[in-house]
Order: C-alpha cells, then structure tokens, then sequence
C-alpha cells in the first residue's frame, strides 16, 4: 500500500508510542501558542503601562505577532523541507520558548515588538506539522478527528489558558504570563522528542518542491476560504469584551466568563467537526458556515442581555470547527508539498484575525454600535461558502477532466 503524502517515513527498529499520547503531546503546544496569542490582548494595558506607550501603540505588539506568523509559516516550512518533523517540531518549540521568556524580559517597547515578532515565527509552521503528524499516526478514516484534537489545545487556551494569564497578569505581573508560555513549550519540545513518531526526512523533499504548493488553485481557494470565512469569527471576538460591558451593560467583571463561554464552544465544535468531516468533510464545512451565519445574524439581537447572548456566543464555535476540516481538505489536494500547504492554512487564518477587526472597526467608525459586527463577520462568513463551493466545484471538475 502506497504511504500517504503526509505520512513520513519511520525510522528502523523505533518503538511507535500511542496515538493518543503522540496527540496530546501536540496539543501541548498548540495550547502554548493560542495562550500567548490571545493573552497578549488581555495583558495589553499592563504591559503598555510597564512599557510607558499608550495602549494604541502597544497593540503594534500584537499585530508584529500576526506578521510573525505569516511571515515565519511559508519561510520555515520552506527552509525545513529536509528536515525530520519530529527534530522540527522540536526546534520549533524551542525557539517558541526562548522568544517568549525574551518577550516577559524586554526592558524597552522596541525589543518587546521585536520580541513578539520572533514569537510569532513559529507559529504557523508548528500548528501545520503538528496536523500532518497526528494524522499519520491514526488510520485515514480518523485523520480529521486527529486534527481537531491537536486544535483543541488551541480552544483549551481561550478557555483556561487566557484566563490563566491574565489572573497573573493582575495578580504578579504580565512577564509571568508569558513566562508560563515559555515553561509549557519547553514541556512540548521535550514531550514531542520523547513520543512523536521517529521518521527520517524525505530523501526528495526540497524547498522547490514545497514552493510547489503555490502553483496549486485547490490550495489558494482553501487558503482563501479560511482566510475571508473565518474572519467573521474575529470580527465578532474581537469587540466581545466591549459588547459584554457597554451593550449587555454586564461590567467587566462578566468578561471572563463569557470568553470561556466562547471558548467551550469552540472545543466542542472542534471535536464534533472533526468526527463529522471524517464521514463527509464538504457537507461539515457548510454545515459549520451555514450555522455560524445564522449565529453570527442572531448576536446583535442577543447582545442587549448577557443571559440571551451567552448561548449565541457558545453556538459561535461552530465556525471554530472549520479550521480542522480546512486542515484535512489541504492535505487531500496540496500533493507533496503538505509542510507549506499545512502551515500557510495557519497563516490565512492569522489574515483572518486582521481582516475581520478591520472591516468592523469601519462599522463602528461609521456610527454602528459594537453588536454590528455581527452583520460584518455574517457577510464574510457567506463569502467564506461562496469559496468553498468554488473549490468543491473546482475539484470535481479537475477529477473528471
């Protein structure tokens, strides 16, 4: 039987360890990057206060992490076409490592932006490997649900992780926030070397052939569809906050609450789409975009009260279940160049995290109030199906022609 292009060689004579321990040691470091990624908007005032900018400068920070993640997700696939994923995905968590703690130890605005940047790099590249690796080590019905599983690390950090840093944030400094990043990567670097699958580099693989994956239209119109559909999501979490405390009227004190909401909805959604696309991943992802519209056209009538608005933003993660089922379409038509394909899916849905935001802001500078954004993240959403029905199209007719 022919071995998949996203199952890498193994080693000879090496031990496999369980599925399930190789997956969460996956998760481990998704966990890691969706905490730092997300507390940094929490810590915002803090270090900006730390750092003597306003807090409009010191979201540059965070915006040098997206340009991070675009700019690290192609390069270091590129760059890393012969080298083992299980060395990868250790080095890229090491590296993760160092830049946050060098992030919580910056002494100057300057090197912290510089520092996040850095952090960012990683980034895409990991989240793309890990997906390629948790789905060689379980049989190809199962791939999608592997996925989700890793992604689910990611959700965990909206939930717990965030939460988490910003109560260190208040309780003994935003450093320590990112300090335990730092910590729980460098766990992943060391779980990873122990448990992930011991493969040998692909004698043909090469930065050419990786490249190669920008020739592919399959792999731009997924790659779009996540990159427009999923901004309807950040339009929408972005403004959350300030919807809970001046629309709902709740006070700041029911933020938390309503972001762990959010993010149990999208670990639930995950996990279900996962094992939804593993039977039938087209009807999955309009399934999940069709839902999410309809979500995202019922929050500004729910946002006038929180009891009302707590079960929208939970139907929310319907939308969070894309990204595992983009995941597996990629790997379906990206042919051999899986490391580009799969860590320039993290890239576009970091695009998605600045198209969304922006397109609201110009709502709420044209004189709409914050539940508006609801509206713009549902007219992206349905430009994200318009999309995937052009790929799905588009794919049909390539398999017939």
């Amino acid at each position: 039987m022919t071995r998949p292009a996203f199952a890498p060689a193994p080693a000879a004579g090496a031990a496999p360890a369980p599925a399930g321990l190789v997956i969460l040691a996956l998760a481990l470091g998704a966990f890691a990057i969706g905490t730092t990624e997300f507390a940094s908007m929490a810590l915002l005032p803090y270090f900006a206060t730390d750092l003597a900018v306003s807090e409009a400068r010191a979201a540059d920070a965070i915006s040098a992490y997206a340009l991070g993640v675009v700019v690290g997700a192609p390069t270091l696939s590129v760059l890393g076409a012969k080298v083992s994923r299980r060395v990868m995905l250790v080095l890229l968590m090491l590296a993760f490592a160092v830049f946050n703690a060098g992030s919580g130890l910056a002494e100057t605005f300057g090197t912290f932006t510089l520092m996040r940047f850095l952090s960012g790099l990683p980034h895409g590249a990991y989240l793309g490997i890990a997906a390629l690796t948790a789905a060689s080590v379980v049989p190809r019905n199962r791939r999608a649900s592997a996925v989700a599983r890793v992604f689910v690390g990611l959700t965990l950090a909206t939930t717990i992780g965030v939460p988490a840093a910003s109560w260190l944030g208040q309780a003994v400094g935003w450093r320590w926030g990112l300090a335990v990043v730092g910590v729980i990567s460098l766990a992943t670097a060391l779980s990873v070397w122990q448990v992930a699958p011991r493969d040998r580099p692909d004698p043909g693989a090469n930065p050419l052939r990786e490249l190669g994956a920008l020739k592919n239209r399959q792999v731009w119109l997924l790659l779009a569809t996540g990159a427009i559909g999923f901004g309807g999501f950040f339009a929408v979490y972005t403004y959350l906050a300030s919807t809970v405390i001046y629309t709902t009227g709740a006070g700041e004190a029911a933020v938390p609450f309503v972001l762990m909401v959010t993010g149990a909805g999208m670990t639930v959604f995950t996990l279900l789409s996962g094992m939804l696309a593993d039977r039938n991943a087209d009807a999955t992802v309009f399934g999940c975009f069709g839902a999410g519209v309809l979500v995202l056209l019922a929050y500004p009538f729910a946002a006038g009260n929180l009891w009302t608005l707590v079960p929208v933003i939970f139907c929310l993660g319907t939308l969070g279940g894309i990204s595992t089922v983009l995941q597996s379409r990629l790997m379906d038509v990206a042919g051999e160049a899986q490391q580009m394909a799969a860590a320039m899916h993290h890239a576009a849905f970091n695009f998605a995290n600045a198209l969304g935001p922006f397109l609201a802001a110009m709502a709420l500078r044209a004189g709409y109030d914050y539940p508006a954004s609801g509206f713009v993240g549902a007219g992206l959403a349905v430009v994200g199906i318009a999309l995937y029905a052009v790929a799905v199209w588009d794919g049909r007719r390539r398999a017939a022609a």
